[in-house]
Order: C-alpha cells, then sequence, then structure tokens
C-alpha cells in the first residue's frame, strides 16, 4: 500500500489522519500510487483508433498530486492561542497536537475521567514519584559571584531572600517549566535562562541527598559553602551525593541549598 501525504507534507500509512500530526487526509496516496490505481482501471484501444475502460466510459484520471500546505500560525482547539507551525504541545494550556490529549487539570482539580472520588482509575494514574514525609528543603538563590563568573549577557537579578522550595518525593526534577513541552520541574528556576528546561534530577533515600546532570546546555556543578567556586562540571548521567556544606550551581545565577526542614516549615506544612 502506498503512503499518504498528509497537507503538512508529513508521510502517514493510514488514508484517513496523518499518522504524525493527525489532519484529515482528502486526498489519495502521493507518488507512484495513485497513478498506478488509475492506470489499473483503463483497457486496451479498441479498434478504430478509441480507447475504453473496463465497465466504465472512460479512463478516470490520476489524483491531483498533494502539495504540502504553507507552515504557519497552528490554532489550538482548546483554548484557540496561536503556537508555531511544528509545535507538539499548545504553549498556552498543554493541549497535545499530535494524540489531541486535552491539557492536563491544576494540581488538585480532578481530571475529565476522574473517578467518582476525585481520583483517576487505576489504568489512568501516571506513576508518580513516591512522597516522604516534609524533612528538607531546597533554598534557590540569586548568587552574584557565580553570575560574574559565568560572564553571562542577561542582566542579573537583584540579590535578596531565597524561594525555598519543600522537598516532598524521592525524586525532583530541577529545571525551567514548558508548557508546550509538558515539562513541570518541582524546583523551578524559570527566571534563570542559563538553566535547561530539565537541567537535573535530585533523589534522596531520607537522609542523604544526590544530584545528577540531565545533559544540561550549561552543566551543573557543585561546590563547598565557602571556598572556590566550583570550575568542573558533573559528568553528566552520574548521581554525585551532595554534603549538607555544600552547593549545587546552575545556571546564569542560581545557586541551590539542601537543608533540613525547620519546626516552623514543617508546622507550615501540617
Amino acid at each position: 500500500m502506498s503512503p499518504y501525504t498528509c497537507p503538512q507534507g508529513h508521510t502517514s500509512e493510514a488514508g484517513d489522519y496523518c499518522d504524525t500530526c493527525g489532519a484529515p487526509i482528502a486526498a489519495g496516496p502521493s507518488g507512484a500510487g495513485g497513478a498506478v490505481a488509475a492506470g489499473s482501471g483503463s483497457a486496451a484501444a479498441a479498434p478504430g483508433g478509441s480507447s475504453a475502460s473496463a465497465g466504465t466510459g472512460g479512463a478516470p484520471s490520476a489524483p491531483a498530486p498533494v502539495t504540502a500546505a504553507p507552515a504557519g500560525p497552528r490554532t489550538c482547539p482548546s483554548c484557540s492561542a496561536p503556537n508555531d507551525a511544528d509545535a507538539l504541545f499548545c504553549e498556552a494550556c498543554g493541549y497535545d497536537f499530535t494524540t489531541g490529549a486535552m491539557p492536563r487539570p491544576p494540581d488538585g482539580a480532578p481530571g475529565p475521567d476522574a473517578a467518582p472520588d476525585g481520583q483517576q482509575p487505576a489504568a489512568m494514574a501516571s506513576p508518580v514519584p513516591p512522597p516522604v514525609a516534609l524533612e528538607w528543603v531546597a533554598e534557590v538563590w540569586v548568587d552574584p559571584d557565580w553570575y560574574a563568573a559565568q560572564e553571562s549577557e542577561d542582566a542579573c537579578p537583584s540579590p535578596g531572600p531565597p524561594t525555598v522550595v519543600p522537598l516532598t518525593a524521592q525524586s525532583v526534577l530541577v529545571g525551567r517549566r514548558s508548557v508546550s513541552r509538558n515539562i513541570h520541574p518541582q524546583v523551578d528556576c524559570s527566571a534563570d535562562t542559563g538553566v535547561s528546561r530539565r537541567q537535573a534530577q535530585l533523589t534522596t533515600d531520607g537522609q542523604r541527598w544526590w544530584v545528577e546532570d540531565l545533559q544540561s546546555s550549561n552543566g551543573t556543578y557543585v561546590g563547598p559553602a565557602s571556598g572556590p567556586l566550583p570550575e568542573n562540571p558533573l559528568p553528566p548521567g552520574q548521581r554525585h551525593e551532595v554534603d549538607e556544606d555544600q552547593r549545587v550551581y546552575i545556571g546564569a545565577w542560581t545557586r541551590l541549598v539542601i537543608r533540613r526542614a525547620t519546626d516552623e516549615e514543617k508546622a507550615a506544612r501540617a
């Protein structure tokens, strides 16, 4: 069976909707397949120079060639927001252009397929890191010294009190949020454009913490709380234990401090 070509120029085995982007396919198969189909219905020329077809009054014409539609803004069917033509997810609401899946509901809100008690059925549940009691937090700092060493072209924010992120899972993602890519890091460093979308993974056994670089663009560094700044990034894909007197440096100005939660912080989460 000859492949089909959708209006976006993708090759699809299915003839009704594109396998890649889901666009409806109105025309027949592309390439030589259409020509072969047209030729198979014609018969040899009849005496006298006229040609006849088997069972029809004449040879059917070959289907018109399919041309790819010019790339342009892609309107989200969920929220009507414009997106790039090659976007996989809507940047505004997270709609999946490939599968047609609706946006993920806000945290705590039941989804459209939720069970009557507000929980998803077991078949629909997504695997999540196992929760742990609040014993640790991550402080996200703006570090002027780290910024000066990176020589970034972006303006450094004014240093101030850190953002305190409760660490309530055995594995948490560090990075920058992206609705279009469905990336929602627990330690959100979106203000620092030098941080990759999926920068690093923090994992714990309840008593110790490890950091693993996820092949980030600018690397993940670990250094002491006092002393010179680290110069060598961690090897991607290898876990490195972070001692309580060490700091994690990422992006253009971000410093992460992993420490035990105070009694006040634990009480606030109770």
